[in-house]
């Protein structure tokens, strides 16, 4: 592949620059086209597109930075993207095809517009139906007749007392969360007297040698240390033996990871997390502001501990401003900000819409991903640490603000067949999509693969390789 002399691409110039990159650098990356992949009225491929490509970009650069040559070029296939975007549809489990969405998550109508709810744990949908009243067998018949007469207002905060999860469908620019000030990413670097990090030699991967602690659920946090671990990085995943994960979850984005369960509130656990946080190089958390910090791991206690750490953080509703402390998905960030209502079915009686993809939950993983890399390649230059934070809600108004549709060159139709594999593991036969990131040309044969498959959740030793 030749450098391309043409300019950038928008939505890769912002987000490399807001990782912080060399704007030199953006030549490095080209994408080849496909026609029909992510159709939306926002501009949802583009944004796709370029947060794997500056993930791709910065893994390219890390390998660079290694080795001691020249950042190569990379090229990313949109097709893969797309496919990857819905990973989890594509999953299948001995030929069975996983529930994306509970029966009681979704859109419902109610006295004065709409709501969207969230019940696929058995603790969120538990909350749902208590906080309306309704007994814990109450199914959606039961559920929409108590929606249909309350204020969509009223029952986000009815049910979110309860602690459960429902948001008012917002018409764009009329929702709560302050989209205006929410920044893509956010970034601050810890190098003034802190020790050099334990060098990383060259090898054939950007991350190979890389410990990675993993405190992540659902898709996005569990999509960024799926790269990290696709790219050499020892990941594991830590839980709360006391915390359900839904299995295939896990089995779509634990690709590459060992996972083992751990009680952090319990002596013995603190001892382990210590022990495991003084050997690690990143920690990627994806819980509520302030919600893990009673462990010890709030950014500044993590950072004075071990100087050389890599911390990054995602949470739903930003980090300040009045839904701080809520909890969120991405289909509720997609029905708060405005998203649902701009992908209204138009022959449904303005029923809300989404996107063709959780693609808030899929971009903010690449872009943590990516964030992590040059932290990496950062460190390796002028030792230290550094704190990265990313929210869902920071990717929805970079959607809905940032981003301008881009006339590409037409290109074949979109085909995911290419972008799926298949593997045995412990969980069963797997066919799932393969990763998008852009390795440089002539690096690896085929699509790049994982090193192992998913194995069961919890069942590793909390301890690195």
């Amino acid at each position: 592949m030749t450098r391309s002399d043409a300019p950038p691409d928008p939505a890769t110039a912002h987000a490399w620059t807001a990782l912080g990159g060399d704007p030199a650098l953006l030549g490095n990356v080209a994408y080849r086209a496909v026609s029909g992949g992510l159709p939306a009225r926002l501009p949802v491929a583009e944004l796709a597109r370029a947060t794997v490509g500056v993930c791709s970009l910065a893994a390219a650069e890390l390998g660079a930075r290694r080795s001691g040559g020249a950042v190569p070029e990379v090229r990313v296939d949109e097709g893969a993207v797309a496919t990857a975007f819905v990973s989890e549809r594509h999953l299948r489990i001995d030929g069975r095809k996983p529930t994306n969405f509970a029966p009681l998550s979704g859109f419902w109508r109610a006295a004065d517009g709409w709501v969207r709810t969230h019940a696929n744990y058995p603790h969120h949908r538990a909350r749902l139906l208590a906080a309306l009243g309704l007994s814990g067998d109450s199914g959606p018949d039961e559920l929409a007749a108590a929606l249909a007469g309350r204020p969509a207002r009223a029952i986000q905060e009815t049910v979110y007392a309860g602690g459960g999860l429902a948001v008012a469908v917002a018409e764009p620019g009329e929702g709560e969360i302050p989209l205006g000030g929410l920044p893509l990413i956010e970034s601050r670097w810890i190098g003034e007297g802190a020790p050099r990090p334990r060098p990383l030699p060259e090898a054939a991967l950007p991350a190979s040698g890389v410990r990675v602690l993993d405190l992540t659920r659902v898709i996005a946090g569990p999509v960024a240390t799926r790269t990290l671990a696709l790219l050499g990085a020892d990941v594991l995943r830590i839980d709360s033996p006391g915390l359900p994960e839904d299995p295939d979850a896990h089995a779509d984005t634990g690709f590459g990871k060992r996972s083992a369960a751990l009680d952090l509130g319990a002596p013995g656990g603190r001892r382990t997390l210590e022990a495991l946080l003084a050997d690690a190089d990143v920690v990627v958390t994806g819980y509520r502001p302030g919600a893990l910090d009673r462990f010890g791991l709030a950014p500044d206690a993590l950072l004075e501990r071990h100087p050389g750490l890599i911390v990054a953080q995602l949470c739903a509703w930003g980090w300040s401003g009045p839904w701080v402390g809520r909890r969120g998905f991405d289909s509720l960030v997609q029905a708060a900000t405005g998203i649902a209502a701009i992908e209204a079915k138009a022959d449904a009686d303005g029923h809300p819409g989404v996107l063709p993809a959780q693609a808030l939950d899929h971009g903010t993983g690449y872009l943590l991903a990516a964030g992590v890399l040059r932290g990496l390649t950062e460190r390796q230059e002028v030792g230290g640490g550094g704190h990265l934070r990313l929210s869902l809600a920071g990717t929805a108004s970079w959607l809905l603000r940032g981003i301008a549709p881009v006339r590409r060159d037409d290109g074949p139709a979109y085909d995911p067949a290419p972008w799926l594999a298949e593997t045995v593991s412990g969980l069963g036969t797997l066919r799932y999509a393969c990763s998008p990131i852009a390795f440089p040309d002539g690096s690896v044969d085929g699509p790049p693969d994982w090193a192992r498959p998913p194995g069961r959740l919890g069942v590793d030793a909390p301890r690195w390789l």
